[in-house]
């Protein structure tokens, strides 16, 4: 094994939604390994915030508004970064929403909001890069599933029917590219102390933890939620060489928790 399979130097990488979070973490961590980072987000603000932050940890980053729904706007910004920067050799599609909201209670304008984005705009996005990818003779797309693409739970209908939706996508762009050279998989996060997970973590008034930070905490053999950070290792890697030959396949990252039924009742 050559550990330069694991480098990323020369790659030009896009993380979409990466002004925080997972996909703040995974653009760190593929800085480290070499690449150069593109990231984008829906508003200036976010992009201003995103940069920022990147510049603090020593990152140049390259940030772009871009409503990753919208297929021209996300075709103009791939005609920019391959302007700007280059043509793009690993896409991440980390942006993505939740709506926690009971089936019998979630409109159906809401449920299409959350499909929008974690489904539609993964589609869009990788076409709009395919094209030079296939020029190039490879690439690399990550899309950021999750392990609701496998389970199911109470107030997230509209998340798991998109992130299972992905998951096949996932599967497709491999069948319909790999020959190509181009290697499509996904990572499934468990559940990730982010800033979209903090309302499940707060501590209650008496001091206590929040029911379902108690339940996943039970639920994960880890014993633990997972950090940002715990994403960057199997990110690099189905970003890099060393990953070649993986294709189509869903790395979850969880702690444990698809392999495990829980305690017996005491």
């Amino acid at each position: 094994m050559n550990m330069k399979d694991f480098s990323l130097e020369g790659k030009i990488a896009w993380i979409t939604g990466a002004s925080y979070g997972i996909g703040f973490a995974i653009a760190e961590a593929y800085h480290a390994a070499g690449a150069t980072i593109v990231f984008n987000d829906i508003n200036q603000e976010l992009v201003d915030r995103g940069l920022k932050a990147y510049e603090e940890k020593g990152i140049k980053a390259h940030g772009y508004v871009c409503d990753v729904t919208n297929e021209d706007a996300v075709i103009e910004t791939v005609k920019k970064i391959n302007a700007d920067v280059g043509v793009i050799d690993i896409l991440v599609n980390n942006a993505g929403i939740i709506r926690r909201i009971p089936m019998l209670e979630m409109s159906a304008a809401d449920f299409r909001k959350v499909i929008d984005v974690d489904l539609n705009a993964p589609f869009i996005v990788s076409k709009a890069v395919l094209p030079g990818m296939i020029k190039k003779g490879h690439g690399k797309i990550i899309n950021i599933c999750s392990m609701m693409s496998e389970l199911g739970r109470e107030t997230v209908s509209a998340y798991a029917a998109a992130k299972g939706g992905l998951k096949m996508l996932t599967r497709n762009i491999c069948s319909e590219y790999g020959g190509a050279n181009i290697q499509c998989n996904g990572i499934g996060p468990g559940y990730i102390a982010t800033p979209q997970t903090a309302p499940l973590r707060e501590r209650q008034p008496d001091g206590s933890r929040h029911p379902f930070d108690q339940f996943i905490v039970s639920k994960t053999p880890a014993a633990r939620w997972g950090n940002p950070e715990d994403l960057q290792g199997p990110a690099v890697f189905l970003a890099s060489d060393a990953s070649n030959f993986v294709n189509g396949h869903i790395l979850y990252v969880d702690g444990g928790i698809l392999a495990y039924i829980g305690k017996q009742p005491s």
